[in-house]
């Protein structure tokens, strides 16, 4: 019997179905996975912004990942928001305890629009607590400014910042650049273990159906991470699935603001 690889999403979810785990649903079926969860936080949201978000109780959290690894194989687990300490502290022990191979951590902490979705002590303790454990970590500018403390305006700033995530801890970075006003978007994969760098270019593409890419992307990645690809063709190959669902959304009318992108696009095509 075939098997399917299986990676465990630990996020909040999305009504607007655009972002959280419910895009970490469609992105790793749409690269041939499976996709398990455990939610952190129930936000009301839609394509114009969050209106409320109800964190879970840690011990709910807690159950929720202990029925997952207990019963299905995972080999990768994607974060996206952790909304408390307490949290944090359970999916740093639950790694440990059941071995995880591989975390890749979205630092779901500041908002496209620029609000703060975690308190500043929760991003130092996922910092402290997370950093050392992951295999990759994926912020884009406005993350990457949050815990750096440093204002990123070109590419020509990444190196800097690149040094400082593997101060604090961090094996491999992904630095995204979609945030930047450039005509071509070049991403940076920096493997602090090896001292390599890795560049993904692709055209900027123009349209408002970008909500949802960091946690598509992050859970492409740990998807074909699963499928035992290193790091850097696990990158490249969400990468180009990611741009292709950009690209394949961009006639979609979703509400008034930010839509999501078209993970099936292989479907419609």
């Amino acid at each position: 019997m075939r098997k399917r690889e299986i990676i465990l999403s630990i996020a909040g979810s999305d009504s607007g179905a655009g972002a959280g785990i419910q895009a970490d649903i469609k992105s790793a079926a749409a690269c041939g996975g499976y996709c398990a969860t455990a939610i952190t936080a129930l936000t009301s949201q839609n394509t114009a912004g969050v209106q409320a978000i109800d964190i879970i109780p840690a011990k709910t959290v807690e159950t929720q990942i202990d029925s997952v690894l207990t019963d299905l194989y995972v080999k990768a687990v994607k974060t996206g928001m952790l909304p408390s300490k307490a949290i944090v502290d359970i999916v740093a022990r639950k790694i440990e305890e059941y071995d995880i191979p591989y975390l890749v951590l979205d630092p779901v902490m500041v908002s496209t629009s620029g609000h703060t979705l975690v308190e500043p002590d929760v991003a130092n303790h996922i910092i402290a607590r997370l950093f050392p454990l992951t295999t990759l970590v994926t912020p884009n500018i406005p993350e990457a400014e949050f815990i750096s403390r440093h204002s990123i305006h070109s590419p020509k700033d990444f190196n800097k910042i690149a040094e400082i995530f593997k101060n604090k801890g961090c094996k491999a970075l992904l630095l995204k650049a979609g945030h930047l006003d450039t005509g071509t978007l070049t991403d940076h994969l920096y493997d602090f273990q090896t001292d390599t760098l890795t560049r993904y270019s692709f055209p900027k593409l123009n349209t408002p159906n970008t909500h949802g890419t960091g946690c598509s992307l992050s859970s492409a990645i740990a998807t074909y991470l699963t499928a035992g690809f290193p790091i850097p063709e696990a990158v490249a190959k969400a990468e180009e699935f990611l741009h292709k669902a950009i690209e394949n959304g961009i006639n979609y009318k979703y509400g008034s603001g930010h839509g999501p992108i078209n993970h099936f696009y292989k479907l419609t095509e």
